[in-house]
């Protein structure tokens, strides 16, 4: 039983003629014939009754009728997916980003989803000291790092570079100094995250090596709680710049450079070098190459 023949006894009970179903399907009268006794053959009963000579079905093919009907209706529907999937007006992009991460990939999706509105981006809460592991194991397609992960399997693209800085209120004291030391950073109320970051253990250790006190009063478990907390005045916090570019530039928060927190690092995409990727992946992908080709040409030209 073959889709081909399902489509020709449908064309015989909608036309009540082998002939005319013939000339529906441009196929000859016998082809047609053929079809529909393959058919009866693999369901072991006659489908047409052919003594009443008008196409009239048989109780079998009244029932079959129903389920080829629904058959072929499923194959068109999937073969409609299938090409809305190959002309990206469906599908999804999995990727995986630490809650600093989030904010490199929103300038990217906005490209994308200009290009391509209908598919669907997933953006799941990946640690940075999991995320090779993830993309190897397929979890996500690609990943946010600000190194680049030792695996061979692995590829990794520079979107470009971030700093550490440090967020103040407008009005707090330090937002008038382009920069400060790290003691004097010490002397202040910080507000920050409770989950580990590689920016977060960094801090603490250079602290730790200096014998220096850091004043941690209050941890919250989101960047966007603490830079709320900041605009508040509850206090100051230590983050990546990346985190607070839109606050910064509406002049809701002031970035204050730390020289011995500054450490400059690049933001990196990473993928799988080999295996296959959906289509709205690999366009995901040539897109992020564009826009990483940009960003490395404003890199070497600054």
């Amino acid at each position: 039983m073959t889709i081909e023949d399902l489509k020709a006894f449908i064309a015989v009970a909608t036309e009540r003629s082998f002939s005319r179903a013939a000339r529906t399907l441009r196929r000859t009268q016998p082809a047609v014939s053929q079809a529909i006794r393959r058919l009866e053959e693999a369901c072991g009963e006659r489908l047409i009754d052919r003594s009443l000579r008008d196409g009239t079905l048989t109780d079998a093919g009244e029932l079959l009728l129903d389920y080829a009907r629904r058959t072929v209706g499923l194959l068109d529907e999937a073969t409609r997916a299938v090409s809305d999937l190959r002309g990206l007006k469906t599908g999804r992009v999995v990727i995986g980003a630490n809650e600093a991460g989030v904010h490199t990939l929103l300038p990217l999706i906005a490209l994308f989803q200009k290009q391509h509105p209908q598919v669907q981006i997933d953006v799941r809460r990946v640690p940075a000291r999991m995320m090779a592991q993830e993309v190897l194991l397929r979890s996500v397609e690609f990943g946010v790092l600000t190194f680049s992960p030792p695996d061979r399997e692995l590829q990794s693209m520079a979107l470009g570079t971030d700093e550490t800085v440090l967020l103040v209120a407008p009005a707090h004291p330090l937002a008038r100094k382009r920069q400060v030391t790290m003691e004097e950073v010490g002397r202040q109320v910080i507000i920050a995250h409770n989950d580990p970051s590689p920016t977060r253990e960094r801090v603490l250790r250079l602290y730790e090596r200096r014998h220096a006190p850091l004043n941690i009063r209050v941890s919250l478990p989101s960047l966007d709680g603490i830079k709320r907390a900041v605009e508040m005045g509850l206090g100051v916090a230590i983050l990546p710049r990346r985190c607070a570019v839109a606050e910064i530039a509406r002049g809701q928060l002031a970035a204050v450079q730390v020289p011995e927190l500054r450490s400059p690092r690049p933001l990196r995409f990473i993928y799988r070098k080999e295996g296959e990727r959906s289509h709205a992946a690999q366009a995901f992908l040539d897109a992020v190459k564009k826009y990483g080709s940009r960003a490395s040409t404003r890199m070497t030209s600054s």
